[in-house]
């Protein structure tokens, strides 16, 4: 099959809607800057009270009922503006969920960032998009394949997206300088990882492309971050090929994100010598597609782009829609059935409400409180458990 490339009627894969007025912004950011606010509680909080400056003024009174042990940090007006002013002084800025410059395929993953940090050109993170991510101690060879890659893949019309890691993603991040490519960070963006590819990231902006990241500015980047930097590379992209992995690394999580997420995954194939091999090859035995070339990569993704659907927006409540059941306070014997019925063991939200008999609202409610309180954690696939 020959490379061919993807006209700008194919760019748009969702109905966006218009930009956010700055007071929601900041109302957005302060809520999921607070303490055990992640993106799945961040919606849920809306959802449940209708906004996010309403949710906000819940948030103690949940916490207290969660059981929190002291009072829950939330972040202020000022925390914000500093913050805003970093992005501002670095020419960065927020893109919430819904927005045209939010990555549409983003928003069907399971907890879609609200907000992303975004610097670089507008309009870059519209396009379709394939992942391309390896080894960072890849061979001559491997790099040279992620080179060939994203040049191909970026011929094509595609953007490369990776994270601007050394060996196999910085190489493909530099092969799609003039074609579009999205390096995503797992601190701020302030807090590039590795140092050593500033120049990178700086020449990434200036050709286009763009620097994301869900993290606060001033966020240090840990060993944690990078699974959850790997499910946004994964979200954004139509797919994602894997050249060179070991058979415990970060690629490997990244395809597994891509799997659970709908995503296409290519491997492609290595030396059974190789150790940086391993891995690759396990996701051809277990699946993976197989291809050598941008051509293969692009005649697994045709089907796809030409029977796509829209990307639904996750539900966002406004006040007074009264499609959500959304109590106020739960009964003492909901909350006591709940918390019996959770444990350290990961359970899903349809086995409570078969175990309890509790309403939806009312359970979604106590497990806003424990999540606030620092008492429960959320897991893939919708999973809870106590933390103990």
């Amino acid at each position: 099959m020959s490379l061919h490339a993807f006209d700008d009627a194919d760019d748009d894969v969702v109905s966006t809607g218009p930009e956010m007025g700055e007071a929601s912004r900041i109302a957005w950011l302060r809520l999921i800057r607070s303490e055990n606010v992640g993106p799945v509680t961040f919606r849920e909080l809306v959802n449940h009270f209708g906004s996010a400056r309403a949710a906000l003024e819940a948030l103690p009174d949940l916490a207290r009922r969660g059981g929190a042990r002291g009072r829950i940090r939330i972040a202020s007006d000022g925390d914000v503006e500093r913050e805003l002013t970093t992005a501002r002084a670095m020419g960065a800025r927020f893109v919430a969920m819904g927005e045209p410059d939010y990555p549409a395929r983003l928003l069907g993953i399971e907890g879609p960032p609200p907000l992303l940090a975004v610097k670089g050109g507008p309009g870059v993170c519209r396009r379709h998009g394939v992942a391309i991510v390896g080894a960072r101690n890849a061979s001559l060879a491997g790099r040279k394949m992620a080179t060939l890659m994203a040049r191909g893949l970026g011929e094509a019309g595609f953007v490369t997206v990776s994270g601007l890691a050394r060996g196999i993603d910085a190489a493909a991040h530099e092969a799609s300088l003039d074609t579009g490519t999205i390096a995503v960070f797992a601190g701020g963006l302030d807090r590039l990882y590795p140092p050593e590819n500033q120049d990178l990231a700086a020449r990434i902006v200036e050709t286009g492309g763009a620097l994301v990241s869900e993290m606060p500015f001033g966020w240090e980047p840990r060993a944690r971050d990078f699974p959850r930097r790997n499910r946004l590379i994964s979200g954004i992209a139509l797919g994602v090929v894997v050249i060179e992995a070991a058979a415990r690394s970060g690629s490997l999580h990244t395809a597994r994100f891509a799997a659970e997420q709908g995503r296409e995954v290519f491997a492609v194939p290595g030396s059974p010598l190789d150790p940086r091999a391993e891995g690759t090859n396990d996701l051809i035995r277990n699946g993976a597609t197989l291809v050598a070339s941008a051509a293969h990569v692009i005649e697994g993704l045709t089907p796809i782009l030409g029977h796509r659907a829209p990307v639904p927006i996750p539900a966002l409540a406004a006040p007074g829609d009264d499609a959500f059941d959304r109590p106020l306070d739960a009964s003492d014997d909901a909350r006591r059935a709940i918390v019996e019925a959770l444990g350290p063991t990961p359970v899903t939200i349809d086995e409570i409400l078969r175990a309890t008999g509790v309403g939806s609202g009312e359970l979604q409610l106590v497990l806003m409180e424990l999540t606030l309180a620092g008492r429960l954690e959320r897991m893939a696939g919708g999973r809870v458990a106590l933390v103990m």
